[in-house]
């Protein structure tokens, strides 16, 4: 797995991963983020059936964004040889949107690695800018809180166009969320790879009330299927996993992403 360092780079390897699976593979633009920079999602996309898989909405969760980039060369590279993936992709399309927040990953890497938001202005407030995506219950009303909630419903332009992709397309049956981190996940599967434990349940039980996040949303505008992972570890590094915790959190917290989409694919509802 060769290693992302930074935002260009990050583009870059997904032209090259469509450029090496042109059959399988597109690179779409679904909007720009508040500072400009551009949002894509790669699919095999033509509004069949689908799973959304989200990673890096948070931009201190650095190993979500990198288990976006393997979970899709692992989709390119089994496709054809792993029967269940094979017969999932000849029956629907996984849209993975590997970067939900440019401008925290890009202010992550250069000036604050804990940087949590967005980057956008908040009326009001000169000290502190950006709004939280997916905000939860606590000080959400203070604009310096990681979890502020913004001036308003949606008002963060990453969100919108995540909002407007949804509901243009219309035939999405399930969202896999990928943050990072307390080892919690929907499935039991995943500690059969390494032997490391997750906890399974609903997010208000096994971590804490995490109201108005897009889990809320989508579910009730009709997607049954809506999950989120919380990757490794549990408290050890946090935020700051080392390198080679990439590939072994990734490669088993596959299990349990994969059979949930296959799952979607043979009850489609």
């Amino acid at each position: 797995m060769m290693k992302i360092t930074g935002l260009s780079h990050l583009f870059n390897w997904m032209d090259d991963l469509v450029a090496a699976y042109p059959k399988l593979v597109t690179k779409v633009q679904i909007g720009t983020s508040y500072e400009g920079r551009p949002m894509y999602f790669s699919t095999g996309g033509n509004k069949r059936t689908a799973i959304w898989v989200d990673s890096r909405i948070h931009s201190r969760e650095w190993v979500s964004q990198a288990t976006g980039v393997w979970t899709a060369n692992k989709i390119v590279t089994d496709y054809g040889t792993d029967a269940s993936l094979t017969s999932l992709l000849n029956a629907m399309d996984i849209y993975l949107l590997i970067l939900t927040n440019p401008d925290g990953y890009v202010h992550s890497h250069t000036s604050d690695s804990m940087w949590c938001k967005t980057h956008s202005n908040n009326p009001g407030s000169i000290m502190c800018v950006s709004s939280s995506p997916c905000p939860s219950p606590g000080a959400i009303t203070n604009p310096c809180s990681d979890s502020y909630h913004g001036p308003s419903p949606r008002s963060e332009m990453e969100v919108r166009n995540v909002v407007n992709l949804v509901k243009n397309h219309s035939n999405f049956k399930s969202l896999i969320y990928i943050h990072a981190y307390s080892q919690l996940a929907a499935v039991q599967k995943l500690s059969s790879l390494h032997g490391i434990r997750y906890k399974v349940g609903s997010i208000c039980k096994i971590i804490y009330q995490a109201s108005s996040g897009i889990i809320d949303w989508l579910y009730k505008l009709g997607m049954k299927y809506s999950f989120a992972f919380e990757l490794r570890d549990i408290g050890c590094c946090g935020f700051i996993q080392p390198a080679n915790q990439i590939i072994p959190t990734a490669s088993e917290t596959w299990l349990g992403r994969k059979d949930i989409m296959v799952y979607v694919r043979d009850h489609p509802y």
